[in-house]
């Protein structure tokens, strides 16, 4: 059980002016801001929705600047802590959420002293309108490693500077307290701060433009006019979600990973040779799984025949019983061993040679998936034709604004990611369900809610040279356009 109370005063750093008064502020002022967060519980209401789709429950959360920890108690944790300045609001906390998991300090977010005593690591740590006030916005962000792992997430949200002059004639017309002073950095001086302190920005958020409460008019557009492209810099609230730098923990994983490389074969005896001659070695314990299922061509017999030539090689097939790639995909990675999990299409439009570049960059930290992106090299031949290409680059559009990543390629075939990744996608497949038939975007609107970085690696895309392709343009077309809305208002439209 970690001990809750005040770090003794000898532990503090030296008395900060500043931090001083904003405590003040906030011990003079607890029964007013309290009541404020009532009277004002619309704006507060869809700024938590916001933050529980960024942070899904069961999470380790470390909320800096936690008042009386009501963010912290709506995200769910399965261990949360929250830091505050304010005695009295720590007071309230820890009588309001007394025997829950939930635990509260007294004292500065930035102190590492502090910070050593409240029980890390954490996975996402939470600073919700907090900067503005800090002595040392860089110092704080540094000092928060302590309590980071490697797949910490880091949410900052804040006050647009836009708004700034409204907010002063709100303080001044009585509708909102009077702030002590206070720095409004814009986004662009925080991703200066984070990279100062060695972090790197994921992704950006952008939260309500109607902080009153309008019946229908309010919902409408915070949660669609506001988050449309060139209407989302309106925003009064803006986020941003980073990860620590990957060379704070260089090291921590094998350079040379087992890998488990999940093949999906639909008709594609004519491939399956090929591909196995062209697959180069690959770490230690590696493994390729043929996932085959609903061939009407001998596909199988073709996979057997491959396995028993080649008794020494990692080869195994798996049959489906359901359809699909994505059933394939799913079933493959519920079956594969490697640390990092990897697709690769049997028809060999990327090339199997390839497939070391993407273990490479994972395990370089570029990103915690990898995309592969074919819009990059000219291509071969027939391999995509026009109609395919223009729906590839407009769907890289959408997907990049819902995702809030850049995704050139939403529909590569192949990805890679690490196991554990992968198995805390699956835990939270429940908050989309089973509506991926592809297998592609199941993973990437699964690495968006886990905010896990996205990192496309180009590679040259091969034409077909046996059978036919087992997409339909227009009628999976459709149904990627209806995936594409079904993910916004998922992850953008909440």
């Amino acid at each position: 059980m970690v001990q809750e109370r005040a770090i003794p005063h000898e532990s503090r750093p030296l008395t900060d002016p500043y931090l001083d008064e904003v405590r003040r502020f906030y011990e003079e002022h607890h029964e007013r801001i309290e009541r404020a967060r009532v009277a004002r519980r619309y704006f507060y209401s869809r700024l938590t929705r916001t933050l529980q789709v960024r942070v899904p429950p069961g999470l380790r959360v470390l909320d800096v600047g936690c008042g009386s920890g009501h963010l912290l108690a709506a995200l769910q944790p399965s261990r949360g802590v929250g830091i505050d300045p304010s005695t009295r609001a720590v007071a309230e906390a820890r009588k309001r959420y007394a025997g829950t998991q939930l635990h509260f300090f007294e004292g500065d977010g930035g102190d590492p002293r502090l910070l050593s005593q409240v029980g890390g690591p954490f996975d996402v740590v939470v600073m919700v309108n907090v900067v503005t006030h800090l002595t040392d916005v860089e110092r704080t962000l540094e000092a928060l490693h302590t309590v980071c792992h490697a797949r910490t997430r880091l949410l900052v949200y804040s006050y647009s500077r836009l708004w700034q002059p409204l907010l002063r004639l709100a303080e001044i017309l009585g509708l909102k307290y009077r702030q002590p002073p206070e720095a409004w950095l814009p986004p662009e001086e925080i991703k200066n701060m984070l990279a100062l302190a060695d972090f790197e920005v994921v992704r950006h958020d952008y939260s309500i433009v109607m902080p009153a409460g309008i019946p229908v008019v309010s919902d409408l557009l915070n949660r669609y006019a506001g988050h449309l492209p060139g209407l989302e810099w309106l925003s009064l609230a803006y986020g941003i979600i980073a990860r620590p730098a990957p060379h704070r923990y260089a090291g921590h994983r094998s350079s040379n990973p087992s890998t488990s490389v999940v093949v999906p074969c639909r008709n594609e005896a004519g491939h399956v040779r090929a591909l196995v001659d062209r697959l180069p070695e690959m770490g230690p314990n590696s493994e390729v799984l043929f996932v085959e299922g609903n061939s009407t061509d001998d596909t199988e017999a073709v996979i057997r025949e491959v396995i028993a030539a080649n008794p020494g090689r990692p080869f195994r097939l798996l049959k489906q019983t359901g359809r699909g790639k994505g059933d394939a995909v799913r079933l493959g990675f519920s079956q594969a061993r490697g640390e990092v999990l990897l697709i690769l299409d049997a028809d060999m439009g990327v090339a199997p040679e390839d497939v070391p570049k993407f273990v490479q960059a994972l395990v370089r930290g570029k990103g915690e998936m990898i995309n592969g992106s074919r819009m990059v090299y000219p291509m071969e031949g027939r391999a995509m034709r026009f109609l395919n290409l223009l729906a590839n680059k407009s769907f890289a559009l959408i997907f990049a604004w819902i995702l809030g990543q850049q995704v050139r390629d939403t529909l590569c075939g192949t990805k890679a990611l690490y196991r554990e990744d992968y198995e805390r996608i699956a835990a939270n497949r429940p908050f989309f369900g089973e509506f991926d038939p592809f297998g592609d975007f199941d993973l990437l609107f699964g690495a968006a809610r886990l905010n896990l970085r996205i990192a496309d690696l180009p590679v040259r895309y091969h034409e077909r040279r046996y059978g036919e392709t087992n997409i339909s343009r227009f009628r999976h077309g459709w149904l990627l356009l209806r995936m594409s809305l079904f993910a916004a208002r998922k992850l953008k439209f909440v």
